[in-house]
């Protein structure tokens, strides 16, 4: 049953990683809307999070897709009125390549999710957060590095744009949170370190407890 008496989050890239763990942390005080692609790992959120006692609503769909999240954020508005939090971590981690063999199917899709998704992921999500809510972004720079072309370019032209927001509502709102996560445990990582010791790595759920304190400050 849809607890609708806790303010709600909005969680995009919940289904793995940092956004899943997340999720999960946020469900102890908070009604989550999940939004990935990946249906089996939204469905083990939500069973995680039922079996706490908390609430989620599940949305499988693809943040590329400008019409199908407008519809969501519409459904959102019709039926909640706002939300209180939006938790962006959805990212596509394009393969390590030289510059001079990147891969175009790559390319466009890192652009795709990483940095062309926020032109109508922000539009459609900020009339929801109104003045007093929260908008959280991870920084994870490696833009300039030798072989991270697809990924360093696009992630930090998202934070970039992430900045711009957080510079024009300073002052009226949303609030608009970037934050830099310890190197992780995650598929993501994997795909560039495939080799480096993983026990020297913080796991997302204890990620997800040290940053929830930050995601939550007023």
């Amino acid at each position: 049953m849809t607890d609708t008496s806790r303010p709600l989050a909005l969680v995009t890239g919940a289904s793995r990683g940092l956004g899943f763990a997340l999720a999960e942390a946020l469900a102890d005080t908070h009604h989550i809307i999940a939004v990935a692609r990946t249906v089996g790992g939204l469905e083990e959120l939500d069973d995680r999070i039922q079996s706490k006692g908390g609430s989620a609503t599940l949305a499988p769909m693809d943040i590329t897709k400008a019409d199908a999240m407008a519809q969501l954020c519409r459904s959102v508005h019709d039926r909640w009125g706002q939300i209180e939090l939006w938790v962006h971590t959805a990212i596509h981690a394009g393969p390590l390549s030289p510059v001079d063999h990147l891969d175009q199917k790559d390319w466009k899709k890192s652009v795709s999710i990483n940095l062309d998704a926020m032109s109508h992921l922000v539009p459609y999500i900020a009339p929801l957060l109104k003045r007093d809510g929260s908008a959280v972004f991870f920084d994870d720079s490696h833009g300039g590095e030798k072989f991270f072309g697809h990924y360093g370019t696009t992630k930090d032209a998202q934070i970039s744009l992430a900045k711009s927001w957080q510079a024009e509502t300073a002052s009226i709102g949303p609030k608009v949170k970037i934050l830099t996560p310890q190197p992780m445990v995650t598929h993501l990582r994997a795909r560039f370190f495939p080799g480096e010791d993983r026990s020297a790595l913080a796991l997302p759920k204890d990620e997800a407890a040290r940053l929830l304190p930050e995601i939550l400050a007023g």
